[in-house]
């Protein structure tokens, strides 16, 4: 028996559609606002200007429909689930008036404009989770990628909607069966999402130009496969309340590590070498108390070594920067003038580390 048909085709005007105001891709900061303020949004962070020359041009591109479902508190017209950006487009073209920002550069757009389309082909459906499943194969896992926060958002929503009956385990590995991605990669989205809400609520430490359009979710998400750091804050990715027993200062102190910039930089970042350090660090006592002290992240990560690797990294160092040095003396004229005493530090550094080994050799040898 053939499936029954989920969604009907429409061309719809554009006076009938309205933007989803709760969309994952907007900041919380931004859901929940009136349309004017979604629409300035996408004109300042999703080159929707660009949307609209293309449009203007061209025409809008009947192979695009915009995925909408009827409003239940509006009836005749429609919210628009996917397709956001292109319905902004459409309307600003024919109403400019809509936007308080890019407004001499939506003049110019408008008035060059072959096309103004007035109605929109659509693909109205009767259940918005069947648009939710499309999307998360589309966004996540296909062609058309979201960024990290609005993956992460968009799989929350669909959690709880969709799969709320269900363990965490379990509903990762549902949803990770629905888009055609790995369970553990939905975990990390998942608890990286929980953890970067209670950075929200924390007003994200007060830390200086930080908020969540600034936040890079990527910092969790690959932090969530170090086991230091994971221990670190006390999360697991395997129990049905993976923050259950959050280590709420640790948080804090990460994200204060990874965004609070002092002298315009931050302590550590968290790109693939800032965590593989961070994560080597936070493992090593000594590492850790010297960087929480002030030190670099660097000269920290130096410190999880044992002294014996120090030790012989920093004589092979010095080696080599002696020989550099002495390939250039032949072609120096004017030797500066503390060379002598320079040339002397160093040899008596040699001679007492030589010494040192010599005792130590003496010593092993005392029974």
């Amino acid at each position: 028996m053939a499936e029954e048909k989920k969604y009907d085709f429409k061309e719809i005007d554009f006076s009938l559609l309205k933007l989803d105001l709760f969309n994952p891709r907007l900041p919380k900061s931004k859901q929940g606002k009136t349309e004017k303020d979604v629409i300035e949004f996408m004109l300042l962070e999703y080159a929707t200007l660009e949307l609209m020359m293309a449009i203007g041009q061209n025409d809008f591109f009947a192979g695009e429909q915009l995925l909408v479902i009827e409003d239940d508190q509006d009836k005749g017209k429609y919210i628009v689930v996917e397709g956001n950006r292109r319905l902004t487009a459409v309307k600003l073209l024919s109403m400019p008036e809509l936007s308080g920002v890019k407004k001499v550069a939506i003049k110019q757009i408008v008035s060059e404009a072959e096309f103004k389309p007035t109605t929109v082909p659509c693909l109205v459906f009767d259940d918005k989770n069947d648009i939710l499943r499309y999307l998360g194969f589309r966004h996540i896992t296909g062609i058309k990628s979201w960024r990290l926060l609005e993956k992460a958002r968009y799989l929350s929503d669909l959690k709880d909607s969709e799969f709320k009956n269900l363990s965490f385990v379990e509903a990762c590995r549902s949803i990770s069966k629905s888009i055609g991605s790995s369970s553990n990669y939905i975990k990390r989205l998942l608890v990286g999402f929980e953890l970067y809400k209670k950075v929200e609520d924390e007003n994200f430490y007060s830390i200086k130009g930080l908020n969540d359009t600034r936040f890079h979710l990527n910092y969790f998400t690959d932090s969530l496969s170090k086991e230091n750091i994971k221990n670190f804050i006390d999360v697991s990715l395997n129990v049905e309340k993976p923050l259950e027993n959050l280590k709420d200062e640790n948080l804090k102190k990460l994200v204060v590590w990874w965004f609070d910039k002092t002298e315009g930089n931050s302590r550590v970042l968290g790109d693939t070498s800032g965590l593989k350090m961070l994560d080597a660090v936070i493992s090593n006592s000594v590492a850790l108390a010297a960087f929480e002290k002030g030190t670099s992240i660097e000269i920290a990560y130096e410190l999880t070594d044992d002294y014996e690797k120090l030790f012989e990294r920093e004589i092979r160092k010095s080696l080599a920067a002696i020989e550099k040095a002495d390939s250039y003396s032949n072609k120096v004229k004017n030797f500066y003038t503390g060379l002598y005493l320079d040339l002397k530090s160093i040899n008596d550094i040699t001679k007492k580390i030589r010494s040192f080994q010599q005792q130590k050799e003496r010593d092993a040898d005392d029974f």
